[in-house]
């Protein structure tokens, strides 16, 4: 599962009744867990957990569905666990059903909210599927024009790339498509400077038939991982120099760019 497809399955769940004995399980499948890895989990085998009706992924998350008005103790209970700190879990949720409370435990960042506005904020789980997300993105909502344009870019793709969603190539197309989250986030709240700068410079810069867009959007990945003051030396072409240097690893080395026709990147 890519980003956008992990959206759309936690929206389904927070849309859906609350089931409180389902709930951690629905929650984990939405996070591309497979099924067997979730049969496994109820059934005992690989649920970690030390906790009445809790449950814990090892290395991912140790969350548990509680009683109502009983979210912030429970959650106090599963950052004390001993099986939290032993399997080493990244995340811990508790939910009544009515709220929502987690965090992230490796920088403790926290989250609360209602329990039916949660898929508002499902960037801050996306690390669960392996995708590398920035702060700002996880802070907010898929920007829905983005949404529409990465659902459509994204079964083109798969259209003239089918080997981009399978193996590791999955790995590769989520990371690719949460950098171009971060172009229409900022492209929307003005972190870019001008308006429509990424989407314009894309369409300028590729040809008619969309053929070097890869090549367009590889430059302008490359020159948001480079400093400015090391982009000369580096080669940065000037029209993709107007864009800002970000920190991190969103825009760092990487496997190819999907290509819209031939599935070569640069």
């Amino acid at each position: 599962m890519n980003a956008v497809e992990i959206e759309e399955a936690v929206s389904q769940l927070a849309a859906a009744p609350f089931d409180p004995e389902g709930f951690p399980f629905a929650f984990l499948e939405a996070f591309d867990n497979k099924p067997t890895t979730i049969k496994r989990l109820k059934s005992g085998g690989m649920n970690q957990s030390d906790l009445p009706g809790g449950v814990l992924q090892r290395n991912q998350i140790h969350l548990k569905v509680c009683a109502a008005g009983e979210v912030r103790s429970t959650l106090a209970t599963l950052r004390d666990s001993a099986a939290t700190k032993r399997h080493k879990a990244k995340f811990i949720l508790a939910t009544d059903g009515e709220e929502l409370e987690a965090e992230n435990l490796v920088d403790g960042e926290p989250l609360a909210c209602a329990y039916a506005d949660f898929a508002n904020y499902f960037g801050f789980f996306l690390a669960l599927a392996g995708i590398t997300t920035v702060k700002q993105i996880r802070e907010n909502a898929f920007d829905i024009k983005a949404t529409a344009r990465l659902n459509k870019l994204y079964v083109e793709l798969l259209k003239d790339n089918p080997e981009w969603g399978q193996g590791d190539r999955r790995e590769a197309m989520n990371h690719f498509l949460a950098r171009l989250i971060f172009c229409f986030f900022a492209e929307d709240t003005n972190i870019f400077s001008g308006e429509g700068l990424f989407t314009k410079t894309v369409e300028q810069m590729s040809a008619p038939d969309s053929s070097n867009t890869h090549e367009v959007l590889a430059e302008l990945f490359r020159s948001m991982a480079i400093p400015a003051d090391k982009r000369s030396a580096a080669g940065v072409r000037n029209w993709a120099n107007q864009f800002p240097y970000v920190n991190g690893n969103l825009f760092g080395p990487h496997p190819l760019t999907p290509s819209p026709r031939s599935g070569e990147g640069e």
